[in-house]
């Protein structure tokens, strides 16, 4: 089974329909498809959920492959849909402020890795502002390292209107970004101005 390519054990399993090829495919991917579902969901039980979800969809969609894109790009553009279906159906009540006060006193020493630190925080919380399309938009560019082109087989949109989408996120989330950064900068300026203010 190593020896044949995705796509050829696509073909082989829609033609004879015989587990092992799906199987070999499952192999391939299962790991890949569980990490970008957990990058979603931030819960490895509901990830394992969404991965399983998936690949029983997979064995009724995967006669739809047509071999525009590669198989890896389609099966990413199949998970992604689905994370992003799940994810909207629901009120997100999570969000990431234990981020920012977990362990206060590593800010005493503020080294450069904590600085790093407290940044990807800023950068996550911001993320989080962002809708689902829109996070989704990013992972792929940016984590994943889709094509234009690849992106605009997987949503059935002109490149140009992939490339207009993105822009449109990435505006909104560097300007989530640096308000969240100057409001921190103005938080720390009032705490710090209000235990200098016994001393005046």
């Amino acid at each position: 089974m190593k020896t044949h390519t995705d796509e050829h054990l696509v073909l082989l399993y829609v033609e004879t329909q015989r587990n092992e090829y799906f199987e070999a495919l499952y192999s391939r991917y299962c790991d890949r498809v569980y990490r970008k579902c957990l990058s979603f969901t931030k819960d490895p039980a509901r990830a394992e959920d969404f991965t399983h979800d998936i690949f029983l969809r997979l064995i009724v969609k995967i006669g739809t492959f047509r071999g525009e894109a590669k198989f890896s790009t389609w099966l990413l553009s199949v998970t992604y849909n689905y994370c992003m279906d799940q994810l909207r159906s629901q009120v997100k009540t999570e969000i990431y402020s234990e981020d920012v006060y977990a362990d206060d006193d590593k800010y005493a020493d503020e080294s450069d890795a904590e600085i790093a630190e407290m940044q990807v925080n800023r950068l996550k919380n911001s993320l989080e502002t962002l809708t689902v399309d829109e996070q989704s938009l990013l992972l792929m560019k940016y984590q994943d390292e889709v094509s234009i082109r690849d992106m605009a087989v997987m949503l059935d949109i002109t490149e140009s209107a992939v490339k207009m989408r993105l822009k449109r996120a990435r505006e909104k989330l560097r300007k989530h970004y640096v308000q969240g950064f100057i409001f921190w900068l103005i938080l720390a300026a009032k705490v710090l101005s209000a235990l200098r203010w016994p001393f005046r």
